[in-house]
């Protein structure tokens, strides 16, 4: 199987550590960035936004894969149910006009997390996520506390839990 890593020995996974329910230090994610957790996947509010597109997702599994290629049946549905899940909860608890997924995979594509995850943005008209793409920046759990309410509020009023 084709399944080349990229991780460095030792590898202290960022996500990893989400998943297990501990927060990040800085600027990077906190357990109160998480909106959706299933036995299989997690969906947090994402550290880094790009202009025009505040609140951004991305959605993990809980086991550590590194790629797509190493994400197989049925795990790959699992997540991509989380991934549906929460594309509806944007569109619904944001003011988005639409949602756009992406996912990266080894160096040459950006990848820069060596645990798999898509990316879910709001999407608003005119508002020019792919030409802006270097334009990105950090947040603060402060800042996107709002976002994660908004969307932990969602799920809870449609049967769903951050509990895992």
């Amino acid at each position: 199987m084709f399944h080349p890593s990229h991780a460095p020995p030792g590898y202290d996974c960022p996500f990893c550590r989400v998943v297990r329910g501990e927060d990040l230090s800085g600027v990077f994610s906190r357990q109160s960035d998480v909106v959706l957790r299933t036995p299989q996947a997690t969906a947090f509010v994402s550290a880094r936004w790009w202009p025009g597109n505040a609140g951004h997702l991305l959605v993990v599994p809980n086991e550590h894969v590194e790629s797509l290629y190493a994400l197989g049946p049925p795990l790959l549905g699992q997540v991509h149910e989380a991934v549906r899940q929460v594309a509806i909860a944007l569109r619904s608890a944001y003011p988005c006009e639409g949602v756009s997924t992406r996912q990266h995979n080894e160096p040459a594509s950006q990848q820069e997390v060596w645990h798999y995850h898509c990316h879910v943005f709001p999407r608003y008209a005119g508002d020019g996520l792919y030409e802006r793409s270097s334009e990105h920046r950090w947040t603060t759990p402060e800042e996107r506390a709002p976002y994660a309410e908004r969307l932990r509020a969602w799920f809870a009023r449609h049967g769903h839990t951050t509990g895992g």
